[in-house]
């Protein structure tokens, strides 16, 4: 057994991306920041539909189109392949834990 939340480094000079589980059709992974953002002249822009599950923190994510989304513990969102985004904010005095589902959609729900 683990603990999404245990074996958080203390200094995060970077973003932690860490897989979880990973197979032909689905990736899960935990992300951490600590006043990460994306690269301001970058965006994700990804080949499968992300489930994102913020566990702990604070984020805000914006998308290509100027939408800003806040996000606090327990949020969820799920973002469609091809959406262009970024993270334009973390919280800095504390980690922010991410629960990442990345997969391919095969129908609505």
């Amino acid at each position: 057994m683990k603990n999404l939340f245990e074996n958080i480094p203390a200094d995060l000079p970077e973003e932690l991306f860490e897989t979880l589980v990973k197979t032909e059709e689905i990736e899960i992974e935990r992300i951490v920041s600590r006043g990460h953002r994306s690269p301001g002249e970058g965006w994700y822009d990804q080949g499968s539909t992300e489930f994102v599950l913020l566990t702990k923190g604070g984020a805000r994510l914006e998308y290509e189109d100027g939408r800003l989304i806040s996000l606090g513990p327990g949020d969820w969102i799920e973002i469609p392949a091809g959406v262009r985004h970024r993270v334009v904010w973390t919280d800095e005095e504390k980690e922010t834990v991410w629960l990442a589902v990345h997969y391919r959609k095969l129908r609505d729900v």
